[in-house]
Order: C-alpha cells, then structure tokens, then sequence
C-alpha cells in the first residue's frame, strides 16, 4: 500500500474505535503507535528506530519524559508528545516538546490527539519549537495536498531538508486558507469592503456594508460550489444525461438553488455546509444517469440532508448524515429502509454509485 492507502487504513480504525478510547496510554496502543508504524514505517518495537518515554534531563527538569522519540542514522530526528483522541491539541500541555526540542537534534515536533496531527519546526527562531504548526492532519478529513510532505518523513523517504524548507510555505499556505475558510463563514468589515471597492463605485457607507455582507457570503459560497460542479464534471467526462433545452438546470442554477435554499434554512436555526452542498451534487450527477437532474433535489434538516426524486419525502435517494464526527451515507432498499454507510471522504459516495441507481430506478 502507498502512504496514502496506509493513511485510509488508519482513518478507518479511528472511526472503528475512537468512542471506546478514554486514556492517553489506550490511545497511543490503538492509534499513535499504528500510525508511526504503518504510516511512517518505523518499528516501534526497535529502540534504535523508535524510543518511548524518551528521557533527558533539562536543566533543572530531571527524568522528563516525551512519548515518542524517532530515530535516523543515530539520531533523534521527530519527537513525538501525545493527548487522549478527542482531546484538544495545545501547547500549554505540551511544554515537554519545548524543552526537548532544545536539547536534542530534532528538528521536528509533533503533537497529536491520534486524530489530529500538528507538525512543528523551527522556522521563527533557530533550535527554538515555533508557536504555531507549520503542517496540520485531521486524519478524518485529510487534506491530500499534504500527503507528500508526510512521505519525506517516512523511514524509506525521510529527507528531513526538504521538509524544513517546505515549511514556511506550507505554514502559510494552511493560515491563509484557515482564513479564507472563515471569511467564507463569515466575512468580517474588511473583506467586505476589500470585494466591495472592486465592483461597487459609490460611497462604502453603512448601508452598503450590511447590503454586501449578504452579498460576499453568498458569492463566496456559490464559487466554491461551481468549483465542486466544474470538478464533478471534469471527472465525469460531462454530463450523461442527454436533457432537453428546457429541462436542463446549469451547474451555476444548481448550486445557486442550493445557497438559496441554504440562507432560508439558516433562519430555521438549519446550516447547510459546503460539504453537504458537495455531497448533494455528487449524488446528483450519480442519479443523473438515469433521470434528468432537475429532479433530484435536496431538503436539509438539522440531522441530516436527504436527497429525494421529484422533491417527495415518499421517494428518497439517499441521506447524508454529514453532522456528527462519524460521516454516513444513508442508502435505501426496496422496502425504503435505510441503512447506513460510513465514509471518511467525500469521494466514497463514488463506490455506492450502483445502489443509488438501483434506488433511482425503482422509482421511474
């Protein structure tokens, strides 16, 4: 398996047993040490490769203790310092990292929960650990732009400098797209009047700050939502299902419908994510094969989105349950009983492609 398949393994043992995990030491045992492992393709039973409860004295500190301790050519290269899955990740509980990160050669630190993975180097202030990670993994929703820069710390591939050298880019790269994410949350005054000034000629007064708040929040949603159709598309070679002029909905009326759909259930105390608006298209060009897309149309709750045919609660296609840490693809049978699929991405309602016809089938 590549790094990538190995990471999937994992990812699916984690939402597997995450529930029944409550200690730091269970999770180290079920997840940390599996991902040193199989991830990174240490032995952790090696000391040579792998040391746990890696001891130094630091000063006045005697016989601390950090977790993980990974070895190359002799050397101490990563230090690992691990939390309880579930637990939030801060360096206020991890003051171990700091100090060792001093005193050994280095020159990565890593804090993890067993789900999430923070990376950290040195980038502000020589043989000192920065604040703030320059890499961040959520196991579960993996960004896979980062996995190649994982694989440089893999025992076959490990290429400490090109990782070092990556990683002020890949630190602001994830900031800015951290805050890009929140801007299109929620866009504060000066995003607002930073888009405003570049289509709107009049005076950037009050009226017009609270009018393109809407306005910004809307776009920047119904962009994200044409770039998932344009990908859809792409992979889908087009669309399948030959539709008549007048039946045809446009990926940009689609995921306009959507936004609109979304802002009225937002008032209903309903927030309808980008990732549901991403799974509801998926779904969509799946069952267009079979139907024309204009009547495969979604109604979001505050449990789930379901996907229905003809906007009929009496023919479901599917429901994403997309709300809870766990990820379900809801599927239904001939009798309409519901059984649900876990997923870790996005692009496993792809392998469920046959059942979703099958339902849309028996309904035309």
């Amino acid at each position: 398996m590549d790094i990538g398949e190995r990471m999937a393994s994992l990812a699916t043992k984690i939402q597997q047993q995450k529930s029944s995990i409550e200690t730091e030491e269970a999770t180290k045992n079920a997840f940390v040490m599996p991902f040193i492992s199989l991830v990174l393709g240490y032995d952790v039973f090696n000391p040579s490769e792998v040391v746990p409860e890696f001891t130094a004295d630091v000063g006045t500190k005697k016989g601390e203790k950090i977790d993980y301790a990974i070895v190359q050519d002799g050397d101490v290269q990563i230090l690992v310092e691990a939390k309880t899955v579930g637990a939030p990740l801060s360096l206020n509980h991890a003051s171990q990292l700091f100090r060792y990160f001093a005193t050994t050669n280095a020159r990565i630190a890593v804090l993890t929960n067993g789900q999430h993975y923070y990376f950290y180097t040195d980038l502000d202030r020589p043989n000192r650990m920065d604040d703030k990670p320059f890499l961040q993994l959520d196991l579960l929703d993996l960004d896979e732009t980062l996995v190649p820069e994982l694989q440089k710390l893999t025992k076959d591939s490990f290429d400490l400098e090109s990782v070092v050298s990556a990683a002020e880019e890949l630190k602001y790269i994830g900031a800015i797209k951290r805050v890009l994410a929140g801007q299109v949350r929620e866009p504060d005054d000066e995003w607002v009047k930073f888009l405003t000034n570049r289509v709107y000629e009049g005076a950037f007064t009050q009226r017009v700050r609270e009018q393109f708040r809407g306005l910004v929040a809307k776009a920047s949603r119904q962009f994200l939502a044409d770039q998932v159709n344009d990908r859809l598309k792409a992979a889908l070679g087009g669309q399948p299902y030959p539709v008549s002029a007048t039946s045809e909905v446009t990926a940009e009326a689609a995921a306009e419908q959507s936004i609109e759909e979304s802002s009225n259930q937002d008032e209903r105390g309903i927030e309808t994510t980008l990732e549901e608006v991403e799974g509801y298209q998926i779904v969509r060009a799946i069952a267009c094969s079979e139907i024309a897309p204009h009547r495969i149309v979604h109604r979001d709750t505050k449990s789930y989105m379901g996907i229905l045919l003809d906007d009929n609660n009496r023919k479901p296609i599917v429901r994403l349950h997309f709300n809870t840490g766990q990820k379900y693809l809801g599927l239904f049978d001939e009798s309409k009983t519901e059984t649900r699929k876990p997923i870790t991405t996005l692009d496993e309602i792809y392998s469920h492609a046959d059942a979703i016809r099958d339902t849309v089938r028996r309904y035309v």
